[in-house]
């Protein structure tokens, strides 16, 4: 019998390094490292060079124009904080279902100028001055402050705003908490989830160029018109395309309220046109033909895909009526803006293109529907306000200073309704008895 002779040698063992598989999600990584990597941009902004760090900004509270300072700590803002303030990173989308979700849901609106009294007794009353700017668009109050209208005059204002589309009252001493409180009166205020917000109150968002191009916004005399043509190759940049606010939320914005509280000496204007007097520009066999129809509407913002995060950015789209009824008058008007209007539903991509951008120029190019307001005040000290309807108007501001002197403002945005059309609604001139072409 053969015995097997046993090795003294002990047997080799060769190193390995242990390899970690991270099994977690792909998307989860990549939200992980977007909301921890402090050189990633979260806010994906539409100004693509814009970086800002969650959290009130010390450094932006030091670029304040003195007239702005002012406002704020006599309206209880904590300057020492910082400002602006940039929600903290953990609360702004990063991915294009996070940010469908922020609201969709129905959301009850109470229009508060189907309240009013038509002929406006309370508010034209008390006012030392009521002037219509144009004929189509734009009243100024005079001898009013916002801070101390009554509920009455609140509901007169809105049903004033929803027909003549944006009211002025210059020589406001307005906080931004008052701002806000007329706001939540009107609707629904939107939190912005990615933008600057005055420091502790979110909704009342910060509108100042000056701060932005100091965090790397691109505007200069040559680009700041360009989306103006091509708003697709063109990014819209600090708010000088034309647009309406928030076209693409479930309930989109209806009453917008801005501030400025820093005016240049010259220019810095802001335009709006009338989406009633669009309307009646069109021939009625293409009323017709556009009654009834729906468009896509986009997001300003930019999110990643969570089922293909790598494959490049998606916007919120929602489906809207072209033409809609408005709630206080009953009225139609053209909802759509250059910016924001992504392709109409049921029609070929080439005749989208061609349809929206002559509804663009309607808005656009008729001179005699729009108004363009100068901020000016008449008292030192003093800020002036614009109030107007979203759903009913386009509106652009005018960068035409350069940034020569500054300018900044607070603005406060009431989300409205979900746009509807009611095929027996009318629009402004047929309701008012004026007289309309007959194009043979």
């Amino acid at each position: 019998m053969t015995t097997a002779t046993k090795s003294s040698s002990k047997p080799k063992i060769e190193s390995k390094k242990l390899i970690v598989v991270d099994d977690t999600p792909i998307d989860q990584q990549i939200e992980h490292l977007i909301r921890t990597h402090k050189e990633l941009n979260i806010t994906r902004h539409r100004d693509a060079n814009l970086k800002l760090k969650q959290g009130a900004d010390h450094d932006g509270a030091k670029l304040l124009p003195e007239a702005s300072r002012k406002r704020l700590e006599d309206g209880g803002i904590d300057l020492s904080k910082g400002y602006p303030e940039v929600p903290d990173r953990n609360d702004i989308p990063v991915f294009v279902d996070q940010a469908y979700a922020i609201r969709d849901y129905d959301v009850s609106f109470d229009d508060r100028a189907k309240h009013a009294d038509p002929e406006k007794k309370a508010l034209f009353g008390a006012a030392k001055e009521v002037i219509n700017l144009t004929d189509k668009v734009g009243t100024e109050i005079v001898g009013l402050q916002l801070e101390n209208l009554t509920d009455q005059q609140k509901d007169e204002l809105a049903l004033l705003v929803a027909e003549r589309v944006v009211v002025f009252f210059r020589d406001q001493k307005l906080s931004p908490q008052a701002q806000w409180d007329l706001g939540d009166y009107f609707g629904n205020v939107e939190k912005h989830p990615q933008v600057p917000h005055v420091t502790g109150l979110p909704g009342a968002t910060v509108i100042w160029n000056d701060y932005k191009i100091q965090k790397g916004l691109d505007l200069n005399y040559s680009n700041i018109n360009m989306s103006n043509w091509d708003s697709v190759r063109h990014l819209p940049l600090g708010n000088n395309a034309w647009h309406s606010d928030l076209v693409h939320e479930r309930q989109p914005a209806g009453y917008t309220h801005l501030h400025l509280d820093t005016i240049p000496e010259t220019g810095g204007d802001t335009m709006w046109a009338s989406g009633y007097a669009a309307y009646d520009k069109l021939s009625d066999n293409f009323k017709k033909f556009l009654d009834g129809k729906e468009a896509v509407y986009i997001s300003a913002h930019s999110y990643l895909d969570r089922k293909d995060p790598l494959g490049g950015t998606k916007r919120v789209e929602r489906i809207h009526p072209i033409i809609r009824t408005h709630p206080a008058t009953g009225w139609k008007s053209l909802f759509v803006n250059r910016g924001m209007t992504k392709r109409i539903v049921g029609v070929s991509p080439i005749e989208s293109d061609l349809i929206l951008n002559f509804l663009f120029d309607i808005y656009e190019k008729n001179a005699d529907i729009q108004v363009r307001f100068k901020w000016r005040n008449t008292k030192p000290g003093y800020g002036t306000s614009a109030i107007w309807d979203n759903r009913i108007s386009t509106h652009r501001n005018v960068w035409d200073h350069e940034g020569k002197s500054p300018r900044h403002g607070t603005r406060v945005t009431s989300l409205a309704e979900k746009p509807y059309f009611d095929p027996e609604s009318k629009s402004q001139r047929e309701a008012l008895g004026l007289p309309l072409k007959k194009w043979e």
